[in-house]
Protein backbone atom coordinates (compact mmCIF):
# COMPACT_ATOMS: atom_id res chain seq x y z
CA UNK A 1 0.00 0.00 0.00
CA UNK A 2 2.74 2.20 0.63
CA UNK A 3 4.41 2.12 -2.32
CA UNK A 4 0.97 2.31 -4.19
CA UNK A 5 0.72 5.68 -2.25
CA UNK A 6 3.99 6.29 -3.56
CA UNK A 7 3.53 6.05 -6.92
CA UNK A 8 0.99 7.67 -7.34
CA UNK A 9 1.26 10.67 -5.51
CA UNK A 10 4.89 10.94 -7.15
CA UNK A 11 3.51 10.40 -10.79
CA UNK A 12 1.21 12.95 -10.19
CA UNK A 13 3.56 15.79 -8.70
CA UNK A 14 6.22 14.64 -11.56
CA UNK A 15 3.41 15.80 -14.06
CA UNK A 16 2.73 19.09 -11.98
CA UNK A 17 6.40 19.59 -12.10
CA UNK A 18 6.75 18.95 -15.95
CA UNK A 19 4.36 20.61 -17.22
CA UNK A 20 3.98 23.88 -14.54
CA UNK A 21 7.64 25.17 -16.13
CA UNK A 22 6.71 25.66 -19.70
CA UNK A 23 3.12 26.19 -19.18
CA UNK A 24 4.54 29.41 -16.88
CA UNK A 25 7.08 30.44 -19.40
CA UNK A 26 4.24 30.61 -22.06
CA UNK A 27 1.90 33.17 -19.51
CA UNK A 28 5.08 34.96 -18.79
CA UNK A 29 5.12 35.86 -22.55
CA UNK A 30 1.11 36.19 -22.85
CA UNK A 31 0.60 39.02 -20.65
CA UNK A 32 3.81 40.45 -21.03
CA UNK A 33 2.73 40.78 -25.11
CA UNK A 34 5.81 38.86 -25.99
CA UNK A 35 4.74 36.73 -28.68
CA UNK A 36 3.52 33.48 -29.21
CA UNK A 37 3.05 30.43 -31.26
CA UNK A 38 -0.60 31.20 -31.44
CA UNK A 39 -0.58 34.89 -32.31
CA UNK A 40 -1.39 34.73 -35.83
CA UNK A 41 -4.68 33.10 -35.14
CA UNK A 42 -5.99 34.94 -31.76
CA UNK A 43 -4.28 38.54 -32.51
CA UNK A 44 -7.26 39.44 -34.93
CA UNK A 45 -9.84 38.07 -32.46
CA UNK A 46 -8.37 40.14 -29.30
CA UNK A 47 -8.45 43.43 -31.66
CA UNK A 48 -11.88 42.34 -32.46
CA UNK A 49 -12.97 42.10 -28.86
CA UNK A 50 -11.66 45.67 -27.91
CA UNK A 51 -13.22 47.38 -30.84
CA UNK A 52 -16.10 45.39 -29.85
CA UNK A 53 -16.45 46.64 -26.39
CA UNK A 54 -14.43 49.83 -26.59
CA UNK A 55 -11.42 49.13 -25.05
CA UNK A 56 -7.98 50.60 -25.50
CA UNK A 57 -5.90 47.96 -24.78
CA UNK A 58 -3.04 50.72 -24.69
CA UNK A 59 -4.11 52.54 -21.37
CA UNK A 60 -3.37 51.68 -18.27
CA UNK A 61 -5.03 51.43 -14.77
CA UNK A 62 -4.02 52.15 -11.11
CA UNK A 63 -4.93 49.81 -8.64
CA UNK A 64 -8.58 51.73 -7.81
CA UNK A 65 -9.25 51.42 -11.44
CA UNK A 66 -8.67 47.67 -12.37
CA UNK A 67 -10.37 46.94 -8.99
CA UNK A 68 -13.26 48.65 -9.80
CA UNK A 69 -13.51 47.39 -13.62
CA UNK A 70 -13.32 43.71 -11.71
CA UNK A 71 -15.93 44.49 -9.78
CA UNK A 72 -18.30 45.53 -11.80
CA UNK A 73 -17.66 42.99 -14.58
CA UNK A 74 -18.01 40.65 -12.15
CA UNK A 75 -21.48 41.94 -10.71
CA UNK A 76 -23.14 42.46 -14.19
CA UNK A 77 -21.81 38.63 -14.71
CA UNK A 78 -23.89 37.65 -11.70
CA UNK A 79 -26.79 39.04 -12.30
CA UNK A 80 -27.06 37.77 -15.99
CA UNK A 81 -26.41 34.28 -14.35
CA UNK A 82 -29.17 35.35 -12.12
CA UNK A 83 -31.42 35.72 -14.82
CA UNK A 84 -30.76 32.39 -16.26
CA UNK A 85 -31.68 30.47 -13.63
CA UNK A 86 -34.84 32.40 -12.68
CA UNK A 87 -36.30 32.54 -16.55
CA UNK A 88 -34.51 29.48 -17.67
CA UNK A 89 -38.11 27.80 -18.12
CA UNK A 90 -38.86 30.25 -20.71
CA UNK A 91 -35.81 29.68 -22.81
CA UNK A 92 -34.47 27.10 -25.38
CA UNK A 93 -32.05 24.41 -24.52
CA UNK A 94 -34.40 22.54 -21.81
CA UNK A 95 -35.49 19.61 -23.17
CA UNK A 96 -36.05 18.60 -19.47
CA UNK A 97 -38.85 21.53 -19.40
CA UNK A 98 -37.06 21.90 -15.97
CA UNK A 99 -38.49 25.26 -14.13
CA UNK A 100 -36.98 28.19 -12.14
CA UNK A 101 -34.59 28.22 -9.04
CA UNK A 102 -36.26 29.49 -5.98
CA UNK A 103 -34.62 33.01 -5.52
CA UNK A 104 -32.74 32.48 -2.10
CA UNK A 105 -31.04 29.16 -4.59
CA UNK A 106 -30.70 31.39 -7.79
CA UNK A 107 -28.58 33.94 -5.46
CA UNK A 108 -26.77 31.57 -3.46
CA UNK A 109 -25.56 29.37 -7.28
CA UNK A 110 -25.51 33.08 -9.18
CA UNK A 111 -22.40 33.90 -6.16
CA UNK A 112 -21.05 30.52 -5.92
CA UNK A 113 -19.94 31.00 -9.70
CA UNK A 114 -19.13 34.83 -10.19
CA UNK A 115 -16.30 34.06 -6.97
CA UNK A 116 -15.15 30.96 -8.65
CA UNK A 117 -16.26 28.63 -5.56
CA UNK A 118 -19.02 26.78 -7.56
CA UNK A 119 -20.58 25.59 -4.56
CA UNK A 120 -23.75 23.54 -5.76
CA UNK A 121 -26.88 23.28 -3.49
CA UNK A 122 -28.99 21.16 -5.97
CA UNK A 123 -28.62 18.28 -8.46
CA UNK A 124 -27.02 19.68 -11.83
CA UNK A 125 -29.29 17.01 -13.85
CA UNK A 126 -32.22 18.22 -12.39
CA UNK A 127 -32.16 21.49 -11.78
CA UNK A 128 -30.45 23.39 -14.86
CA UNK A 129 -30.81 23.59 -18.28
CA UNK A 130 -28.34 22.92 -21.08
CA UNK A 131 -28.59 26.40 -21.97
CA UNK A 132 -27.97 27.55 -18.09
CA UNK A 133 -25.26 25.11 -17.59
CA UNK A 134 -23.65 26.50 -20.75
CA UNK A 135 -24.16 29.95 -21.09
CA UNK A 136 -24.77 30.56 -17.28
CA UNK A 137 -22.27 28.02 -15.53
CA UNK A 138 -19.87 27.00 -17.87
CA UNK A 139 -19.53 31.29 -19.12
CA UNK A 140 -18.59 31.93 -15.58
CA UNK A 141 -16.10 28.87 -15.34
CA UNK A 142 -14.13 30.61 -17.74
CA UNK A 143 -14.15 34.10 -16.88
CA UNK A 144 -14.13 33.98 -12.79
CA UNK A 145 -10.86 31.76 -13.73
CA UNK A 146 -9.92 34.46 -15.96
CA UNK A 147 -10.68 37.56 -13.52
CA UNK A 148 -8.24 35.72 -10.92
CA UNK A 149 -5.73 34.75 -13.27
CA UNK A 150 -5.56 38.61 -14.27
CA UNK A 151 -5.67 39.83 -10.73
CA UNK A 152 -2.77 37.72 -10.47
CA UNK A 153 -0.74 38.90 -13.11
CA UNK A 154 -1.62 42.38 -12.02
CA UNK A 155 -0.20 42.35 -8.31
CA UNK A 156 2.68 40.86 -10.32
CA UNK A 157 3.17 43.72 -11.82
CA UNK A 158 2.84 46.14 -8.62
CA UNK A 159 5.65 43.30 -7.29
CA UNK A 160 8.28 43.96 -10.03
CA UNK A 161 7.38 47.19 -11.72
CA UNK A 162 9.98 50.13 -10.24
CA UNK A 163 8.38 53.75 -9.92
CA UNK A 164 5.05 53.16 -11.90
CA UNK A 165 1.40 54.09 -11.19
CA UNK A 166 -0.45 51.55 -13.12
CA UNK A 167 -0.62 47.91 -13.34
CA UNK A 168 -1.71 47.02 -16.37
CA UNK A 169 -5.36 46.81 -17.69
CA UNK A 170 -7.88 44.53 -16.85
CA UNK A 171 -9.61 43.99 -19.90
CA UNK A 172 -6.61 43.26 -21.74
CA UNK A 173 -5.24 40.63 -19.43
CA UNK A 174 -8.78 39.03 -18.67
CA UNK A 175 -9.05 38.69 -22.68
CA UNK A 176 -5.91 37.30 -22.99
CA UNK A 177 -6.35 35.09 -20.08
CA UNK A 178 -9.24 33.34 -21.68
CA UNK A 179 -8.28 33.42 -25.38
CA UNK A 180 -3.99 32.27 -24.88
CA UNK A 181 -4.48 30.24 -21.91
CA UNK A 182 -7.52 29.02 -20.95
CA UNK A 183 -9.42 28.54 -24.36
CA UNK A 184 -6.62 26.39 -25.99
CA UNK A 185 -6.50 24.01 -23.00
CA UNK A 186 -9.66 23.71 -22.83
CA UNK A 187 -10.59 22.26 -26.45
CA UNK A 188 -7.16 20.06 -26.45
CA UNK A 189 -8.19 18.54 -22.98
CA UNK A 190 -12.14 18.59 -23.85
CA UNK A 191 -11.41 16.39 -26.89
CA UNK A 192 -9.24 14.08 -24.77
CA UNK A 193 -11.87 13.50 -22.39
CA UNK A 194 -14.48 13.12 -24.99
CA UNK A 195 -12.04 10.48 -26.40
CA UNK A 196 -12.44 8.95 -23.56
CA UNK A 197 -15.92 8.52 -23.37
CA UNK A 198 -17.48 11.51 -21.40
CA UNK A 199 -20.53 12.70 -23.45
CA UNK A 200 -20.84 15.84 -25.21
CA UNK A 201 -24.41 16.52 -26.45
CA UNK A 202 -27.86 18.05 -26.63
CA UNK A 203 -29.62 14.96 -26.43
CA UNK A 204 -32.89 14.31 -24.39
CA UNK A 205 -32.16 12.19 -21.30
CA UNK A 206 -32.38 8.40 -21.88
CA UNK A 207 -35.46 6.98 -20.38
CA UNK A 208 -33.71 2.47 -20.51
CA UNK A 209 -35.87 0.04 -19.18
CA UNK A 210 -34.09 -2.18 -16.23
CA UNK A 211 -34.08 -5.81 -16.51
CA UNK A 212 -36.61 -5.76 -13.90
CA UNK A 213 -39.06 -3.70 -15.60
CA UNK A 214 -38.34 -0.34 -13.99
CA UNK A 215 -37.31 3.18 -15.90
CA UNK A 216 -34.24 4.30 -15.35
CA UNK A 217 -33.38 7.92 -16.52
CA UNK A 218 -29.49 8.41 -17.75
CA UNK A 219 -28.63 12.05 -18.28
CA UNK A 220 -26.41 13.43 -20.37
CA UNK A 221 -25.67 16.42 -22.48
CA UNK A 222 -22.61 19.17 -23.15
CA UNK A 223 -20.43 17.51 -20.20
CA UNK A 224 -17.21 17.27 -21.35
CA UNK A 225 -16.80 21.30 -22.47
CA UNK A 226 -17.87 21.97 -18.74
CA UNK A 227 -15.78 19.13 -17.33
CA UNK A 228 -12.59 20.75 -18.41
CA UNK A 229 -12.92 23.87 -17.43
CA UNK A 230 -14.36 23.29 -14.12
CA UNK A 231 -10.72 21.39 -13.31
CA UNK A 232 -8.96 23.76 -15.30
CA UNK A 233 -10.17 26.49 -14.26
CA UNK A 234 -10.04 25.25 -10.06
CA UNK A 235 -14.11 26.14 -10.49
CA UNK A 236 -14.72 22.55 -9.44
CA UNK A 237 -18.95 22.96 -10.00
CA UNK A 238 -20.07 19.06 -11.42
CA UNK A 239 -22.65 18.44 -14.60
CA UNK A 240 -23.78 15.61 -12.60
CA UNK A 241 -24.50 15.92 -8.68
CA UNK A 242 -21.86 13.24 -7.87
CA UNK A 243 -19.62 15.47 -9.54
CA UNK A 244 -16.49 13.79 -10.46
CA UNK A 245 -17.07 10.31 -9.00
CA UNK A 246 -20.02 10.17 -11.75
CA UNK A 247 -18.33 7.64 -14.78
CA UNK A 248 -19.79 10.40 -16.98
CA UNK A 249 -17.43 13.19 -15.66
CA UNK A 250 -14.95 10.75 -15.00
CA UNK A 251 -15.09 7.76 -17.17
CA UNK A 252 -11.24 6.10 -17.10
CA UNK A 253 -7.93 6.01 -15.16
CA UNK A 254 -6.58 8.50 -17.32
CA UNK A 255 -9.23 10.84 -17.56
CA UNK A 256 -8.96 10.78 -13.32
CA UNK A 257 -5.49 11.62 -13.93
CA UNK A 258 -5.76 14.25 -16.87
CA UNK A 259 -8.51 16.05 -14.44
CA UNK A 260 -6.48 16.20 -11.57
CA UNK A 261 -3.08 17.43 -13.07
CA UNK A 262 -5.22 20.47 -14.52
CA UNK A 263 -6.83 21.16 -11.06
CA UNK A 264 -2.63 22.03 -9.87
CA UNK A 265 -1.62 23.20 -13.47
CA UNK A 266 -2.57 27.36 -13.71
CA UNK A 267 -1.47 27.46 -10.08
CA UNK A 268 1.94 26.06 -9.85
CA UNK A 269 2.48 27.46 -13.42
CA UNK A 270 1.81 30.91 -12.17
CA UNK A 271 5.19 30.76 -9.81
CA UNK A 272 7.04 30.34 -12.66
CA UNK A 273 5.77 33.11 -14.53
CA UNK A 274 6.03 34.98 -11.29
CA UNK A 275 9.53 33.95 -10.99
CA UNK A 276 10.38 35.03 -14.88
CA UNK A 277 8.29 38.61 -14.66
CA UNK A 278 10.33 39.15 -11.96
CA UNK A 279 13.67 38.59 -13.33
CA UNK A 280 14.79 36.13 -10.96
CA UNK A 281 13.52 32.06 -11.71
CA UNK A 282 14.74 31.37 -8.32
CA UNK A 283 11.96 33.74 -6.88
CA UNK A 284 9.22 31.72 -8.78
CA UNK A 285 10.74 28.48 -7.44
CA UNK A 286 10.74 29.11 -3.83
CA UNK A 287 7.29 29.94 -3.67
CA UNK A 288 6.60 26.55 -5.69
CA UNK A 289 8.57 24.20 -3.45
CA UNK A 290 6.84 26.17 0.04
CA UNK A 291 3.39 24.80 -1.87
CA UNK A 292 4.86 21.12 -2.91
CA UNK A 293 5.72 20.89 0.73
CA UNK A 294 2.53 21.89 2.17
CA UNK A 295 0.88 19.66 -0.42
CA UNK A 296 2.95 16.22 0.21
CA UNK A 297 2.57 16.54 3.97
CA UNK A 298 -1.03 16.77 3.62
CA UNK A 299 -1.93 14.35 0.88
CA UNK A 300 0.36 11.92 3.18
CA UNK A 301 -1.57 12.35 6.28
CA UNK A 302 -4.95 12.23 4.28
CA UNK A 303 -3.82 9.15 2.73
CA UNK A 304 -2.62 7.68 5.92
CA UNK A 305 -5.45 8.41 7.82
CA UNK A 306 -7.60 6.35 4.95
CA UNK A 307 -5.70 3.77 5.30
CA UNK A 308 -5.96 2.67 8.41
CA UNK A 309 -9.50 3.25 8.60
CA UNK A 310 -11.29 3.40 12.13
CA UNK A 311 -9.69 1.30 15.29
CA UNK A 312 -13.06 1.04 16.46
CA UNK A 313 -14.21 -1.46 13.54
CA UNK A 314 -11.32 -3.61 14.33
CA UNK A 315 -12.43 -3.91 17.67
CA UNK A 316 -15.68 -5.27 16.15
CA UNK A 317 -13.75 -8.12 14.44
CA UNK A 318 -14.13 -6.33 10.99
CA UNK A 319 -10.75 -6.38 9.01
CA UNK A 320 -9.73 -3.54 7.44
CA UNK A 321 -6.02 -5.05 6.21
CA UNK A 322 -5.55 -4.96 2.66
CA UNK A 323 -5.70 -8.54 1.02
CA UNK A 324 -6.38 -9.55 -2.25
CA UNK A 325 -10.16 -10.12 -2.16
CA UNK A 326 -10.38 -6.14 -0.21
CA UNK A 327 -8.72 -3.01 -0.55
CA UNK A 328 -8.86 -2.41 3.58
CA UNK A 329 -9.05 0.79 5.30
CA UNK A 330 -11.57 3.10 5.36
CA UNK A 331 -13.69 2.58 1.76
CA UNK A 332 -17.03 4.39 2.76
CA UNK A 333 -17.57 7.20 0.87
CA UNK A 334 -15.19 6.09 -1.55
CA UNK A 335 -15.53 5.72 -5.64
CA UNK A 336 -14.34 1.71 -5.85
CA UNK A 337 -12.90 2.48 -9.34
CA UNK A 338 -10.56 5.11 -7.48
CA UNK A 339 -9.62 3.31 -4.20
CA UNK A 340 -8.22 5.06 -1.03
CA UNK A 341 -4.67 6.68 -2.08
CA UNK A 342 -6.59 8.76 -5.51
CA UNK A 343 -9.67 9.54 -3.63
CA UNK A 344 -7.30 10.83 -0.56
CA UNK A 345 -5.12 12.52 -3.22
CA UNK A 346 -7.69 14.07 -4.91
CA UNK A 347 -9.63 15.09 -2.08
CA UNK A 348 -5.97 16.97 -0.93
CA UNK A 349 -5.64 18.11 -4.56
CA UNK A 350 -8.99 20.02 -4.56
CA UNK A 351 -8.78 21.76 -1.01
CA UNK A 352 -5.46 23.15 -2.04
CA UNK A 353 -6.78 24.87 -4.82
CA UNK A 354 -10.25 26.16 -5.15
CA UNK A 355 -11.57 24.17 -6.79
CA UNK A 356 -13.84 21.70 -4.95
CA UNK A 357 -14.47 19.19 -7.36
CA UNK A 358 -14.61 15.62 -5.25
CA UNK A 359 -14.62 11.94 -6.10
CA UNK A 360 -15.29 11.04 -2.76
CA UNK A 361 -17.72 12.21 -0.08
CA UNK A 362 -15.23 14.12 2.75
CA UNK A 363 -18.18 13.96 4.72
CA UNK A 364 -17.16 9.52 5.51
CA UNK A 365 -13.86 10.48 5.97
CA UNK A 366 -12.36 9.71 9.07
CA UNK A 367 -11.86 12.26 11.38
CA UNK A 368 -7.90 12.95 10.71
CA UNK A 369 -8.83 12.06 6.74
CA UNK A 370 -11.35 14.95 6.62
CA UNK A 371 -9.42 17.48 8.68
CA UNK A 372 -7.09 17.65 6.10
CA UNK A 373 -9.44 19.00 3.30
CA UNK A 374 -10.61 21.29 6.14
CA UNK A 375 -7.26 23.17 7.06
CA UNK A 376 -5.88 23.18 3.47
CA UNK A 377 -8.81 25.64 3.14
CA UNK A 378 -7.95 27.26 6.14
CA UNK A 379 -4.56 27.73 5.28
CA UNK A 380 -6.21 30.17 2.76
CA UNK A 381 -6.27 28.41 -0.85
CA UNK A 382 -2.05 29.26 -1.04
CA UNK A 383 -1.13 25.89 -1.83
CA UNK A 384 -1.62 25.97 -5.20
CA UNK A 385 -5.01 27.61 -4.22
CA UNK A 386 -7.37 28.48 -7.21
CA UNK A 387 -5.88 30.13 -10.31
CA UNK A 388 -4.56 33.53 -9.57
CA UNK A 389 -5.63 33.91 -5.99
CA UNK A 390 -3.51 31.19 -4.23
CA UNK A 391 -0.35 32.99 -6.21
CA UNK A 392 -1.16 36.67 -4.83
CA UNK A 393 -2.30 35.19 -1.78
CA UNK A 394 1.24 33.39 -0.87
CA UNK A 395 2.79 36.49 -2.00
CA UNK A 396 1.11 38.53 0.72
CA UNK A 397 2.08 36.03 3.20
CA UNK A 398 5.81 36.06 1.35
CA UNK A 399 5.33 39.94 2.37
CA UNK A 400 4.22 38.98 6.09
CA UNK A 401 7.09 36.48 6.02
CA UNK A 402 9.83 39.14 5.34
CA UNK A 403 8.19 41.33 7.98
CA UNK A 404 8.93 39.35 10.22
CA UNK A 405 12.32 38.53 9.50
CA UNK A 406 12.92 42.05 9.24
CA UNK A 407 11.94 42.24 12.90
CA UNK A 408 14.66 39.78 13.97
CA UNK A 409 17.25 41.32 12.95
CA UNK A 410 16.55 44.92 13.57
CA UNK A 411 15.97 46.23 9.54
CA UNK A 412 13.57 47.24 7.18
CA UNK A 413 12.60 44.40 5.55
CA UNK A 414 12.70 43.85 1.72
CA UNK A 415 10.75 41.80 -1.12
CA UNK A 416 12.17 41.65 -4.73
CA UNK A 417 14.01 45.04 -3.49
CA UNK A 418 10.97 46.70 -2.65
CA UNK A 419 11.33 48.17 0.74
CA UNK A 420 8.00 46.74 2.92
CA UNK A 421 6.48 49.81 5.23
CA UNK A 422 3.37 50.60 7.35
CA UNK A 423 0.93 50.88 4.62
CA UNK A 424 2.13 47.53 3.09
CA UNK A 425 1.73 46.07 6.70
CA UNK A 426 -1.72 46.95 7.06
CA UNK A 427 -2.92 45.59 4.14
CA UNK A 428 -1.21 42.35 4.65
CA UNK A 429 -2.71 42.23 8.23
CA UNK A 430 -6.28 43.33 6.76
CA UNK A 431 -5.84 40.07 3.90
CA UNK A 432 -5.07 38.36 7.03
CA UNK A 433 -8.09 39.39 8.92
CA UNK A 434 -10.56 39.37 6.34
CA UNK A 435 -10.23 35.57 5.79
CA UNK A 436 -11.11 34.44 9.06
CA UNK A 437 -13.81 36.80 9.78
CA UNK A 438 -15.82 35.51 6.69
CA UNK A 439 -15.55 32.35 8.03
CA UNK A 440 -15.75 31.98 11.33
CA UNK A 441 -18.70 34.36 12.26
CA UNK A 442 -21.29 32.99 10.25
CA UNK A 443 -20.27 29.85 11.63
CA UNK A 444 -20.65 30.66 14.87
CA UNK A 445 -24.07 32.12 14.29
CA UNK A 446 -24.90 28.76 12.53
CA UNK A 447 -24.30 26.76 15.19
CA UNK A 448 -26.37 29.05 17.79
CA UNK A 449 -29.50 29.45 16.04
CA UNK A 450 -32.59 27.31 14.68
CA UNK A 451 -32.00 27.64 11.19
CA UNK A 452 -28.54 26.73 11.28
CA UNK A 453 -28.58 23.84 13.29
CA UNK A 454 -31.64 22.90 11.05
CA UNK A 455 -29.31 21.64 8.01
CA UNK A 456 -26.69 19.51 10.55
CA UNK A 457 -27.29 15.41 9.96
CA UNK A 458 -24.91 14.37 12.26
CA UNK A 459 -25.24 15.84 16.18
CA UNK A 460 -21.85 16.80 17.96
CA UNK A 461 -18.13 17.41 16.76
CA UNK A 462 -18.85 15.84 13.30
CA UNK A 463 -21.89 18.11 12.81
CA UNK A 464 -20.00 20.85 13.89
CA UNK A 465 -17.31 19.76 11.03
CA UNK A 466 -19.88 20.26 8.68
CA UNK A 467 -20.45 23.54 9.55
CA UNK A 468 -17.28 24.89 9.80
CA UNK A 469 -16.23 23.31 6.57
CA UNK A 470 -19.31 25.10 4.47
CA UNK A 471 -18.32 27.94 5.66
CA UNK A 472 -14.46 27.24 5.47
CA UNK A 473 -15.23 26.51 1.82
CA UNK A 474 -17.49 29.45 0.95
CA UNK A 475 -14.50 31.80 2.44
CA UNK A 476 -12.03 30.00 0.58
CA UNK A 477 -14.00 30.18 -2.50
CA UNK A 478 -13.23 26.02 -2.07
CA UNK A 479 -17.16 24.80 -2.76
CA UNK A 480 -15.94 21.00 -2.48
CA UNK A 481 -18.48 20.68 1.03
CA UNK A 482 -18.71 17.87 3.33
CA UNK A 483 -21.70 15.94 1.79
CA UNK A 484 -23.55 15.79 4.92
CA UNK A 485 -25.10 19.24 5.72
CA UNK A 486 -28.85 20.19 4.46
CA UNK A 487 -27.62 23.49 2.95
CA UNK A 488 -30.17 24.15 0.39
CA UNK A 489 -32.50 26.41 2.91
CA UNK A 490 -32.77 30.02 2.68
CA UNK A 491 -30.47 30.44 5.58
CA UNK A 492 -27.52 28.78 4.24
CA UNK A 493 -28.53 29.65 0.50
CA UNK A 494 -27.90 33.54 1.82
CA UNK A 495 -25.11 33.57 4.34
CA UNK A 496 -22.69 31.03 2.65
CA UNK A 497 -23.18 33.10 -0.76
CA UNK A 498 -22.30 36.45 1.67
CA UNK A 499 -19.23 34.76 2.85
CA UNK A 500 -18.57 33.78 -1.16
CA UNK A 501 -18.78 37.07 -2.20
CA UNK A 502 -16.73 38.55 0.90
CA UNK A 503 -14.23 35.76 0.66
CA UNK A 504 -13.39 36.35 -2.73
CA UNK A 505 -13.50 40.05 -3.64
CA UNK A 506 -12.73 41.52 0.24
CA UNK A 507 -9.42 39.76 -0.32
CA UNK A 508 -8.44 40.89 -3.98
CA UNK A 509 -8.98 44.56 -2.99
CA UNK A 510 -5.84 44.49 -0.31
CA UNK A 511 -4.07 42.76 -2.63
CA UNK A 512 -4.41 44.98 -5.66
CA UNK A 513 -3.82 47.81 -3.17
CA UNK A 514 -0.78 46.62 -2.11
CA UNK A 515 0.38 45.71 -5.61
CA UNK A 516 -0.36 49.41 -6.28
CA UNK A 517 1.41 50.48 -3.63
CA UNK A 518 4.45 48.52 -4.44
CA UNK A 519 4.16 49.41 -7.69
CA UNK A 520 5.50 53.04 -6.94
CA UNK A 521 8.66 52.46 -5.44
CA UNK A 522 12.27 51.96 -6.64
CA UNK A 523 14.31 49.32 -5.95
CA UNK A 524 17.11 49.14 -3.41
CA UNK A 525 20.35 47.26 -3.99
CA UNK A 526 20.59 44.26 -1.36
CA UNK A 527 23.13 44.82 1.62
CA UNK A 528 24.71 42.16 4.15
CA UNK A 529 21.53 42.80 6.02
CA UNK A 530 18.89 41.90 2.90
CA UNK A 531 17.27 38.21 3.49
CA UNK A 532 17.44 36.31 1.03
CA UNK A 533 13.66 35.03 -0.59
CA UNK A 534 15.11 32.59 -3.49
CA UNK A 535 16.51 30.13 -0.92
CA UNK A 536 15.82 27.91 1.78
CA UNK A 537 16.20 29.62 4.60
CA UNK A 538 13.05 31.60 3.62
CA UNK A 539 11.41 28.47 2.08
CA UNK A 540 11.21 27.68 5.88
CA UNK A 541 10.38 30.69 7.48
CA UNK A 542 7.41 31.23 4.74
CA UNK A 543 5.80 27.82 5.66
CA UNK A 544 6.36 28.59 9.34
CA UNK A 545 4.49 31.66 9.21
CA UNK A 546 1.66 30.26 7.20
CA UNK A 547 1.01 27.29 9.55
CA UNK A 548 1.13 29.93 12.90
CA UNK A 549 -0.94 32.11 11.08
CA UNK A 550 -3.80 29.24 10.18
CA UNK A 551 -3.15 27.71 13.38
CA UNK A 552 -3.43 30.50 15.18
CA UNK A 553 -6.84 31.86 13.67
CA UNK A 554 -8.48 28.41 13.01
CA UNK A 555 -7.02 25.88 16.21
CA UNK A 556 -9.77 26.42 18.48
CA UNK A 557 -12.69 25.97 16.04
CA UNK A 558 -11.03 23.17 14.74
CA UNK A 559 -10.18 21.65 18.66
CA UNK A 560 -14.54 21.79 18.65
CA UNK A 561 -15.25 19.35 15.34
CA UNK A 562 -12.28 16.84 13.43
CA UNK A 563 -9.54 16.99 16.40
CA UNK A 564 -12.11 16.27 19.48
CA UNK A 565 -13.73 13.73 17.04
CA UNK A 566 -10.48 11.64 16.22
CA UNK A 567 -9.41 11.73 20.03
CA UNK A 568 -13.30 10.09 20.41
CA UNK A 569 -12.88 7.69 17.82
CA UNK A 570 -9.61 6.40 19.13
CA UNK A 571 -11.40 6.16 22.53
CA UNK A 572 -14.18 3.71 21.21
CA UNK A 573 -16.46 6.86 20.49
CA UNK A 574 -18.87 7.19 16.99
CA UNK A 575 -20.06 9.89 15.53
Amino acid sequence: MLSNAILQVGLFIGLVTVISVPLGLYMARVFADQGTFLDPVLKPVERAVYRLCGVDPEVEMEWPQYAIAMLLFSLVGMLALYGFERLQQLLPLNPQHLGPLAPDLAFNTAASFTTNTNWQAYAGETTMSYLTQMMGLAYHNFVSAATGIAVAIAVIRGFVRRTSRTIGNFWVDLTRAILWVLMPLCVVLALLLVWQGVPQNFNPYVHAKTLEGGIQVIAEGPVASQEIIKELGTNGGGFFNANSAHPYENPTPLTDLIELVAIFAIGAALTHTFGRMAGDWRQGAALYVVMTILFLAGASTAIWAEQHGNPNFTKMGISQTATATQSGGNMEGKEVRFGIVDSALWATVTTDTSCGAVNSMHDSYTPLGGFIPLLNMQIGEIIFGGVGSGLFGMLVMAVLSVFIAGLMVGRTPEYLGKKIEAREMKLAMLYVLIFPAVILLPAGIAIVTKAGLAGITNPGPHGFSQVLYAFSEAGANNGSAFAGLNANTPFYNWTLASSMLLGRFMMMIPALAMAGSLAGKKAVPPSAGTFPTNGSAFVILLIGVILIVAALTFFPADALGPIVEHFAMLNGKLY
